[in-house]
């Protein structure tokens, strides 16, 4: 569905270029970089950023709590130079990615124009507990008690086992 023209009116004739403008700023503005998210393993993901000339000490990558945070910014290196035309513009970004609980970066590297962000989610530690079950006395309940088995095999992380024996 399109929107409505902001030029649509016989007064602005002639504006076309000035929407077609906004329109590319607006697009640029929400896409840029563009990027990819993969999963390259069972518990691994993958960011990978299109950041064609931009070097290293050109981009940042922070984690800030639960967002990881990609900031990248060229330098103005047109000083002396008369360009005729100047279709490649230094521009500055910033993205932001929400993490979920308990992923880790892995590390990062640039290749071919490309950032990537290697990205772990760690299998929990699944402990076993015992629970014993307590006889009741007089009425009143006693304290059950939990100690840690190691003998036990681990319980599957997305169900119950079921041990007979």
């Amino acid at each position: 569905m399109s929107r409505p023209s902001l030029f649509g009116s016989p007064l602005f004739l002639g504006f076309d270029h000035l929407e077609q403008m906004l329109d590319r700023v607006q697009k640029s503005a929400d896409g840029y970089p563009p990027y990819n998210i993969e999963q390259t393993g069972e518990t691994r993901l993958r960011i990978t950023l299109a950041v064609a000339g931009f070097s290293m000490d050109d981009l940042q990558i922070t984690q800030e709590d639960n967002q990881l945070v990609i900031r990248g910014r060229q330098r103005d290196d047109s000083e002396g130079r008369i360009f005729l035309h100047r279709g490649i513009a230094a521009r500055q970004f910033q993205r932001a990615f929400v993490l979920a609980e308990g992923i880790e970066v892995e590390g990062a590297w640039l290749d071919n124009g490309l950032l990537h962000v290697d990205l772990r989610r760690p299998v929990p530690e699944v402990r076993v507990k015992t629970i014993q079950i307590a006889a009741r006395g007089n009425g009143a309940p006693q304290r059950p008690v939990v100690s840690q088995v190691s003998d036990l095999p681990p319980a599957p992380i997305n169900g119950i086992r079921n041990r007979e024996g």
